[in-house]
């Protein structure tokens, strides 16, 4: 998939600016709807000639976003084709992996129809800066598209993969598309969204599990032809330091997660969207959180629930950063014109960059903090002050 429109895609995602090289993958354990997929992103050996991997997979990833953003799919495709089509991450595909020493780990779960590779500017900061990122593709029907695989019927008849990196390790499987479900008419949101949110932190939950077996020399399947080799990173990762992060749906599963596993040392919440929750499993989250929320998209109702949180003895921090909305967070920000951007609320009154820098280097900060790690992330502790808005 590419873009030969001549379309001038000056925009780009940005690199990470932390002293390591970045590369990443996917992984698939378990061919089923059941099992795991995630696009990990990790500190990688320097190299010069690496492939860029596409930020958007293939089509059906455009037809998700259609579906979604309830537009036509045949019509958006061409147009998200010409906007996104030749956009890459900035990561090096399968690249080899860098030994260092122990690196802590990101759990990331991505928002309301997006997917894996959305917020790569985010995970590849993260990486960038020494710490391997899971980023968990969720197959609760709120992704606007992903993929599992069954096995087909008769020898011969499995259809071609429509992605390049969708391509199973057994000739025996075929994909299957699942796309993103929207509210039946009259249907109570409630239930739906709850039941979706515990999907999500299980599905969390058994990614960092598989880091666990990779970390341990387990051997661990991918079911996706893949040039990687999970064991370069045995003994890898520092288990003790872990954090559950994400955006908007994703930020309602990092208190889902912490209050269901206790692996999860803090949470970073982005533009938290606290509907989904359970407002009966709050006390049960004793570990630190840090809401980092945009000017734009929050309401009374919804701070509100986040302040229930509160706590005297848990750490519980949260900033607003002025000028930002909610889609200031995934990759799109930086994607977009300042006419298509503002039209589509994808960008907001602050340069995207400086943004995104500033709810990074405040993750830093907090990462450093509650993970007691021996950084100098420290130098940007003034972000996180309690009730700042920046």
């Amino acid at each position: 998939m590419g873009n030969s429109s001549g379309h001038n895609n000056t925009m780009s995602i940005p690199p990470g600016k932390g002293p390591h090289q970045v590369g990443c993958t996917d992984l698939m354990v378990g061919h089923t709807v059941h099992g795991t997929f995630l696009r990990l992103y990790y500190p990688c050996q320097a190299s010069k000639n690496h492939q860029l991997p596409d930020w958007v997979p293939c089509r059906e990833y455009f037809n998700g976003l259609a579906d979604f953003m309830k537009m036509n799919r045949a019509l958006s495709e061409r147009i998200f084709n010409y906007l996104f089509g030749s956009c890459k991450i900035p990561a090096a595909w399968n690249a080899s992996f860098k030994p260092d020493g122990k690196y802590p780990v990101i759990i990331f779960s991505h928002g309301l129809g997006a997917f894996r590779t959305l917020y790569s500017a985010i995970c590849v900061e993260l990486a960038s800066q020494g710490f391997i990122v899971a980023a968990v593709e969720h197959r609760d029907e709120s992704s606007s598209a992903t993929f599992y695989f069954r096995e087909h019927a008769e020898p011969g008849t499995r259809k071609h993969p429509s992605c390049d990196i969708a391509k199973p390790v057994s000739d025996n499987l075929e994909e299957v598309w699942m796309y993103y479900r929207p509210l039946k008419p009259g249907e109570n949101e409630f239930p739906l969204r709850n039941k979706q949110v515990k999907q999500r932190a299980d599905e969390c939950i058994r990614a960092l599990d598989i880091l666990f077996d990779i970390n341990s020399g387990k051997s661990v399947e991918n079911v996706l032809q893949c040039d990687f080799d999970l064991s370069t990173m045995e003994n890898s990762m520092d288990l003790c330091r872990i954090a559950i992060m994400g955006h908007s749906f994703g930020g309602a599963t990092v208190i889902e997660c912490l209050c269901k596993d206790v692996k999860f040392k803090c949470g970073v919440a982005l533009d938290t969207w606290m509907f989904p929750l359970d407002e009966e499993i709050f006390p049960g989250v004793k570990q630190p959180i840090f809401f980092i929320n945009s000017e734009k998209f929050q309401w009374i109702g919804n701070i509100i629930r986040m302040k229930k949180l509160d706590s005297a003895i848990f750490p519980r921090k949260m900033i607003t950063i002025k000028g930002t909305v909610h889609q200031s967070f995934p990759d799109f920000t930086f994607l977009t014109g300042n006419w298509i951007g503002r039209l589509m609320k994808l960008k907001g009154d602050i340069d995207p960059h400086i943004a995104l820098d500033l709810s990074n280097k405040a993750t830093l900060a907090f990462l450093q903090r509650h993970l007691n790690m021996d950084r100098d992330f420290n130098q940007w502790d003034p972000l996180m002050m309690e009730k700042m808005t920046i």
